[in-house]
């Protein structure tokens, strides 16, 4: 039976919808296609998630989380499509070139197919499921044509957009099978994700790492692709030419990734033949094959960041020294600001990690209390860093990540000396968001301050736009779950004030704005777009049942873009 609009129609699903509205409206008359697309994905996302209500034992999810799948299909298009709006606005003041314009109608789209192909993916398995008789699963003849109506008109809509901005068909061609391998990479990456790493994430969640990991690392395929067209060919007799400029941290941040990507397969791999040899070889002790692991790991990873992630940052970007070296040299440049900066990081995570630590063992303070003092440690360490040293944060940002990545890799991995000591202290700040096989919530945190950032990168016309994950999760979150908790009485949901968290965001803007006027910034943030972001986030934290690290701040950033 399906649920009529206002019973369908939740407190999550009205922010999303409000949410994508709010952009649509802002959109000029060239970008029509883009938002004919966007509501399509909308609603054939919205459809897919009141189908799969009662469908969920497709996969393995959060427990106590909804499915999220119109969140989690619509949150990077917008953020996108908002992007766009904002780099439309630079090439009308011709403050860029035409080829960036392009570059990001094209990750646009990309996003979009991945989002696309997944729920196609879904629709699917629910078809099938019905098909075979399952008692929890119904889906009629109506429910497919609607399906197909919605993918038939996504398809034409975004050739159509596609061909507008091609020199020739077969240009197009190209474009149209680029979208479609992102679409079928979706898919695939998605039920690896959840079949690999049951109950740790809901389908929206995963949808939204899905979309933004295929968008990113094929990115950067789609630029060695046309870097080394260039080198292998003479560059008079090739046209290719992909993207944007791309700055020196941003090649290095993707290298990295790249290198610990491809470490994590081939270790993989390796401990799959090392395992066998054990089995066939049980004279060894367990601890000296522990060690002898240990040392595969650690050698593998130097190789991988020492020799092969640089090899590719040389390849792509023509630094003339070591991209490590390269690092030193950034680094040294500002010795006494960025060495400083680097001590007082330090000097506070040991100070707060240690006295946390402690709390979290012998105290009985609620566990979602004590992870907020890690948000307001999030924004005593990078609000400075972003207002006087934004381009060593983009690097600390990147540092950061590889370390978490890394320790997350010997945690899960029980690399012998410090896998079960990684794991003892991770687990004394986990939640009920996380699980045994995956610790994500300081992961969701350092991304959902540094996307932002990241994003902002270039032409910025909106002085708060790198703030929104400070702003949004180091001080409203952080102040709607302490006030809430202590004080609040009308609880629109469990995790806090709303109220409280809209109000200490607006204050925060009130201070910041004078305070980047007398740095430099020109201030073009009017007050009431403001407000109106301000209190969307703060709802949809109020609302929604997935990980709001992850979605508040992107939906707070495509806001500030308008």
């Amino acid at each position: 039976m399906v649920a009529s609009p206002l019973t369908a129609m939740n407190g999550e699903r009205a922010v999303v919808f409000f949410f994508v509205f709010r952009v649509l409206s802002s959109l000029p008359l060239s970008l029509l296609p883009h938002a004919l697309s966007l509501s399509l994905l909308s609603v054939f996302s919205l459809f897919v998630e009141i189908r799969a209500d009662g469908c969920l034992s497709l996969f393995k999810t959060r427990p106590g989380a909804s499915s999220g799948i119109m969140l989690g299909a619509v949150t990077l298009p917008t953020m996108m499509l908002s992007k766009l709006i904002q780099l439309s606005r630079a090439f009308s003041l011709q403050q860029i070139e035409i080829g960036e314009l392009e570059h990001m109608t094209m990750q646009f789209w990309a996003a979009s197919a991945c989002c696309c192909g997944v729920l196609i993916f879904l629709s699917i398995l629910m078809w099938r499921a019905s098909y075979n008789k399952n008692p929890h699963f119904s889906c009629s003849v109506w429910d497919a044509k609607f399906s197909l109506s919605c993918v038939i008109l996504f398809s034409v809509v975004c050739c159509i957009s596609l061909a507008t901005i091609s020199h020739t068909g077969f240009n197009t061609a190209l474009k149209l099978l680029w979208l479609l391998c992102h679409g079928f990479a979706a898919v695939k990456l998605i039920q690896h994700l959840l079949n690999t790493f049951p109950c740790c994430a809901s389908i929206g969640e995963a949808l939204l790492l899905t979309s933004g990991l295929v968008l990113y690392f094929g990115d950067m395929l789609a630029c060695t692709i046309s870097k080394v067209c260039r080198l292998l060919v003479s560059p008079e007799l090739v046209s290719i030419r992909y993207g944007i400029k791309r700055s020196e941290i941003g090649i290095i941040i993707q290298g990295v990734l790249l290198g610990l990507l491809i470490f994590s397969a081939v270790f993989k791999f390796v401990i799959h033949l090392w395992e066998y040899f054990w089995r066939a070889d049980n004279s060894e002790s367990r601890q000296n094959k522990e060690i002898r692991r240990s040392l595969i790991f650690f050698a593998s990873l130097g190789f991988n960041m020492i020799v092969v992630a640089p090899s590719w940052m040389m390849i792509v970007l023509d630094f003339d020294v070591h991209p490590i070296l390269w690092i030193f040299q950034f680094v040294l440049s500002e010795p006494l600001k960025r060495l400083s900066l680097c001590i007082y990081w330090l000097g506070l995570i040991y100070a707060s990690v240690l006295r946390f630590y402690n709390i979290s063992k012998n105290s009985k303070i609620e566990r979602i209390l004590l992870r907020k003092y890690y948000h307001l440690l999030a924004v005593s360490m990078f609000l400075p860093a972003l207002i006087y040293q934004p381009k060593f944060l983009d690097l600390a940002f990147g540092a950061a990540l590889a370390v978490f990545l890394v320790l997350e890799i010997i945690r899960v991995w029980r690399i012998w000396p410090l896998g079960q000591l990684v794991h003892q202290f991770m687990s004394a700040f986990t939640d009920h968001r996380d699980s045994d096989i995956l610790i994500v919530s300081h992961f969701s945190l350092l991304l959902g301050c540094a996307l932002p950032i990241w994003m902002s990168s270039g032409f910025n016309d909106r002085p708060l736009i790198p703030f929104a994950g400070i702003l949004s999760l180091g001080i409203g979150d952080t102040m709607a779950s302490m006030v809430g908790h202590k004080y609040g009485v009308l609880r629109w949901s469990k995790t806090g004030s709303t109220a409280a968290g809209i109000v200490s965001v607006l204050a925060a803007c009130s201070v910041l704005l004078p305070l980047l006027a007398s740095t430099g910034y020109i201030l073009t943030q009017h007050w009431f777009p403001l407000l109106i972001a301000v209190t969307t986030s703060g709802l949809l934290e109020a609302y929604t049942a997935q990980l709001d690290n992850a979605f508040i701040p992107l939906v707070f950033y495509s806001l500030l873009c308008l």
